[in-house]
């Protein structure tokens, strides 16, 4: 009789646990190892021969993991941390080990949908645009923590790009030694984080114009350096989408919806997928509907969405859509020509 391991892990940051099951759900093995791709393929090896599958659910470590174990021939595959949270949940002692074999019984039944795990240089591309976005928002954080100080002592830091914002601190305090002593230091911060921003914002500059798919996404109007970059690394490859209307819901773009019986509505979008993206892409809606951009089917229909159902929804309707154009225009090699008709 032919026999089947399928070996579930459930990863730490030091320690990993593993569990073995036969084709019928029997354990074969559990323990523990270290969490270094050479140590768990010894260990699979040793204790799970004929390995079918050997499955780990999505973390910090997961990509870095998965690619390091299938290069060493392991027939590793990723599942959804939700997913995995959702077949786990029914476990009264919730363990290292008792996860580990949940895990291996959901890759046993073969009840999963594999996340694709994306390439080193998607992954390193999202890390730049993540690093960059992180101290953008300290920079406004740190914008916003000094305009309260000041304020408490009934002075005003005016809006507006006419000068930076140390300047316009700076005038505003005056000759006020105290409130200067207060204020500077944060501004030297305020002033390290903008000129590192910067720095980022050059890399991913060059990155762009080296880009064939960035280039023709920035083709679309309101869709800029960053929206672009952002896009390439969260969907690294088009052709893991069919169909171009399959992104907007991998991106968390389309309505949850809840069927039962009589009941049948739709909620909110379900925030799945890459936030980062969503929210630039959210951004670039914003643009489309509000500011002066260059006409389109996609404004128009907009446009009139908005008149219909309101502004607010509009932006996400015209998010969604973006994610659908941008998908086709990438997996189509064209740039975006605003006067033909939108892809559903």
């Amino acid at each position: 009789m032919e026999v089947s391991h399928y070996v579930g892990l459930d990863v730490s940051q030091e320690t990993t646990s593993v569990c073995v099951v036969d084709q019928a759900g029997r354990i074969v093995w559990r323990g523990q190892c270290g969490s270094d791709p050479d140590v768990i393929t010894a260990c699979i090896k040793r204790f799970a021969p004929f390995a079918v599958r050997v499955g780990l659910e999505t973390g910090l470590l997961s990509n870095w993991l998965t690619r390091s174990l299938r290069q060493r021939g392991v027939p590793v595959v990723c599942l959804d941390a939700r997913h995995a949270k959702a077949a786990l949940k029914m476990q009264i002692n919730k363990t290292d080990a008792n996860d580990a074999h949940g895990l291996a019984q959901v890759f046993r039944t073969g009840w999963f949908r594999e996340v694709a795990v994306k390439s080193m240089d998607a992954q390193t591309l999202r890390m730049l645009l993540v690093t960059r976005a992180q101290l953008v928002s300290q920079r406004q954080a740190l914008a916003n923590t000094i305009r309260g100080l000041i304020k408490s002592f009934g002075l005003v830091v005016q809006k507006g790009a006419g000068s930076p914002f140390a300047t316009r601190v700076r005038a505003v305090i005056g000759d006020n030694a105290a409130l200067s002593a207060i204020a500077e230091p944060m501004l030297a911060v305020w002033q390290v984080l903008r000129e590192q921003i910067e720095v980022l914002d050059k890399q991913l500059l060059q990155r762009a114009q080296a880009d064939v798919a960035a280039r023709r996404l920035m083709s679309i109007p309101a869709v800029g350096v960053i929206v672009a970059l952002a896009y390439v690394a969260v969907i690294d490859t088009p052709e893991r989408f069919r169909h171009s209307s399959s992104v907007g819901a991998y991106l968390g773009l389309t309505p949850r919806r809840y069927q039962s019986g009589d009941v049948d509505r739709a909620g909110h979008i379900s925030k799945c997928g890459d936030g980062l993206l969503r929210s630039y892409l959210y951004e670039s809606a914003n643009a489309i509907l509000t500011r002066k951009v260059a006409d389109s089917s996609l404004r128009c229909w907009g446009k009139a969405l908005a008149a219909r159902i309101g502004m607010r929804r509009a932006k996400i309707a015209v998010a969604r859509k973006l994610a659908v154009v941008m998908h086709r225009i990438w997996q189509d090699g064209r740039e975006f020509d605003r006067r033909l008709a939108m892809p559903g």
